[in-house]
């Protein structure tokens, strides 16, 4: 076992560097996986899962996820680096010895059995038949509320069924830790986030760990306790739904969760906590100082479009921005407002739909917003 198992280490997170408890239940310590000897799809990964967390691996395709949840369950071996599971190392271990269980995207059913003989196959693998083999299927079934279909054959299912099943294989022999790559990308958007909700309720009423793979934000931040966002092979940040979205680490994360407006600014000084900047068109705006890189020069404004709101007149400690509509969306239960204001890009806001602004393209707004809803990030 490395020297490094018994002690705490030091894992890079963006710019920042955070000490992870070595005792956490899965381990990926200076892993790095190449599949031509030149290029690394993933660079020096260093993240610690702590016991019955769900952690959630987000980020672009290409980006090292899929590839990092892989070589935890066994399908890819490392080139470089450790995976440790419960303190022990896993990553010479095949699958079928790590006690994992996994969900695919393609559900991965056999077309051939029925529903119970599906969720039996692992434990038949593992040698487990009879009565006792009965009351886990049966056990199974009804936490995925699927206890009256085990004669079925997966054809005749919906798409949510089954997930369900597969839910339910990946459970039955009570593993250690459970992976899930991209299970609900197959499903439409209501019945995905139906399931994003009974996933997360069954993960927390088990107590299980587990550790999801997606492309899709929203069902990361609905989902995770926390998330590790990838970018070219790299964890860029590491933390729970709350701070990535309030406090991105980095321009990629603030444009990767959520909506986010960037603005090119530059700081012209610090003054009395607040680091005061210039846009191109000479307009001054405020942030607080402590998300400032540095004390003058380029950077990078976050200002998120539902932290705007329609100029009155009478909030004078807030930042302005006035400009054109140039696009105007009735969204429901808000308007979606694009205003050239000489930037870049037009700024995006989100105005509530019940103000009723009598608005259209072309008319000149006003936007506001609190000092404390804006973000410096690094140019």
């Amino acid at each position: 076992m490395s020297a490094v198992a018994s002690a705490s280490f030091r894992v890079r997170v963006g710019d920042a560097d955070a000490i992870m408890d070595a005792t956490s239940f899965v381990r990926f310590e200076g892993v790095r996986k190449s599949y031509d000897g030149k290029q690394f799809v993933v660079d020096d990964l260093n993240l610690a899962v702590r016991k019955g967390e769900f952690l959630t691996m987000l980020g672009p395709s290409g980006s090292g996820k899929t590839t990092s949840l892989m070589m935890l369950g066994g399908f890819e071996a490392p080139t470089f680096g450790h995976i440790f599971l419960d303190d022990e190392p896993v990553e010479r271990l095949p699958p079928e010895k790590r006690n994992i269980g996994f969900v695919f995207q393609n559900y991965a059913l056999f077309p051939h059995m029925t529903v119970a003989e599906n969720v039996a196959f692992p434990l038949r693998y593992r040698g487990i038949k009879g009565r006792a083999a009965a009351g886990r299927i049966a056990k199974a079934l009804a936490m995925v509320h699927l206890g009256h279909l085990g004669e079925r054959k997966p054809s005749q299912l919906s798409g949510g069924q089954q997930q369900r099943v597969a839910l339910a294989r990946a459970l039955v022999f009570d593993p250690t830790l459970v992976l899930m790559d991209e299970p609900l990308g197959a499903l439409d958007k209501q019945l995905r986030e139906h399931m994003q909700v009974e996933i997360k309720q069954l993960q927390r009423m088990l107590g299980i760990t587990m550790v999801y793979v997606t492309h899709d934000q929203g069902e990361a931040l609905t989902m995770s306790d926390r998330i590790a966002v990838f970018n070219d092979g790299r964890i860029q940040q590491l933390a729970t739904p709350e701070v990535l979205y309030e406090q991105p680490a980095n321009r990629f994360v603030a444009g990767f969760i959520g909506e986010n407006n960037l603005i090119p600014a530059h700081v012209t000084r610090i003054e009395n906590g607040t680091a005061v900047m210039a846009l191109g068109d000479g307009t001054i705006l405020r942030a607080p100082a402590a998300t400032a890189t540095r004390s003058s020069g380029a950077s990078t404004l976050a200002i998120r479009p539902e932290r705007f709101f329609v100029d009155t007149g009478d909030t004078p400690e807030t930042n302005r921005l006035s400009g054109t509509v140039s696009e105007l969306f009735y969204l429901g239960d808000h308007l979606r407002i694009a205003v050239d204001v000489g930037a870049e890009k037009p700024i995006v806001a989100r105005i509530p739909a019940l103000q009723r602004l009598p608005l259209a393209c072309g008319d000149t707004i006003a936007l506001r917003c609190h000092v404390h809803d804006c973000r410096l990030l690094e140019a």
